[in-house]
């Protein structure tokens, strides 16, 4: 009898032994599927803001190249100018009518074509419709890779580098002082900037081979709030 007794307190006790336990297995599977439902539900609230700010970026884009081109279309064959919808560039790509060779003064021909393009771009900028999705305006000064009577393509990258800069700082300073974006000057040190690439984006002819000529351009690149805004949206999802 006491034999029974003795099993049948083993039993018991390993049955309260194994009760609490399987209670804690249940409780961790139900963490873990809160967890990962927590996770899921994150991961589509980020996809959806990830969506809506492209969305909203590409009805931007289309919006402005839009209107640069209504604004500018008839204007460009005579600049040797072109507009590219891809990124929002407006390119002068005539060296002959921008610069002298190896200098940074602006020909009387660029300065004319500025006086005209420039405050027109500029209203269409800063109007209400696009005003607060515009993060930077960047005038970029770009060269060919060829700089005559240097010894390596170092010397000339470098060189190039130095011209270009000096060229975008020229660009911005005639821009600025234009009397027609006087009201406007505030905005546009906040918001324009000087990049001189030297020959780090060179332009490619059919053949796969630099076109010396076409790369030697100054670009107006717009860049909206869009790319801000998925830095954030990504930095919070690391």
């Amino acid at each position: 009898m006491d034999g029974e007794l003795g099993e049948t307190s083993t039993a018991v006790g390993e049955e309260s032994h194994w009760i609490p336990l399987t209670d804690l297995m249940t409780g961790l599977m139900v963490i873990f599927l809160l967890i990962a439902v927590s996770y899921m539900m994150q991961v589509e609230a980020d996809a959806a803001r990830i969506k809506n700010v492209a969305v909203a970026y590409s009805e931007i884009k289309d919006a402005l190249f839009e209107d640069l081109n209504k604004e500018f279309q008839s204007d460009l064959s005579k600049w040797k100018a072109q507009l590219l919808k891809t990124d929002l560039t407006i390119r002068f790509s005539e060296p002959e009518v921008l610069f002298a060779p190896g200098s940074s003064e602006l020909k009387p021909e660029f300065q004319a074509i500025l006086q005209d393009f420039f405050p027109r771009y500029v209203r269409i900028l800063t109007s209400k419709k696009y005003r607060d999705s515009i993060s930077e305006v960047r005038i970029e000064g770009h060269t060919s890779s060829v700089w005559n009577g240097v010894a390596s393509p170092d010397d000339a990258y470098f060189l190039n580098m130095e011209l270009s800069q000096a060229r975008t700082r020229s660009t911005l300073a005639y821009v600025l002082n234009l009397p027609a974006v006087h009201d406007q000057v505030s905005w546009l040190r906040k918001f324009v900037t000087a990049n001189g690439l030297s020959s780090s984006r060179l332009i490619m002819d059919s053949k796969g081979e630099e076109d010396v000529a076409r790369s030697r351009r100054v670009e107006f690149r717009i860049r909206t709030d869009a790319e801000t805004r998925l830095a954030k949206i990504l930095e919070v999802t690391k």
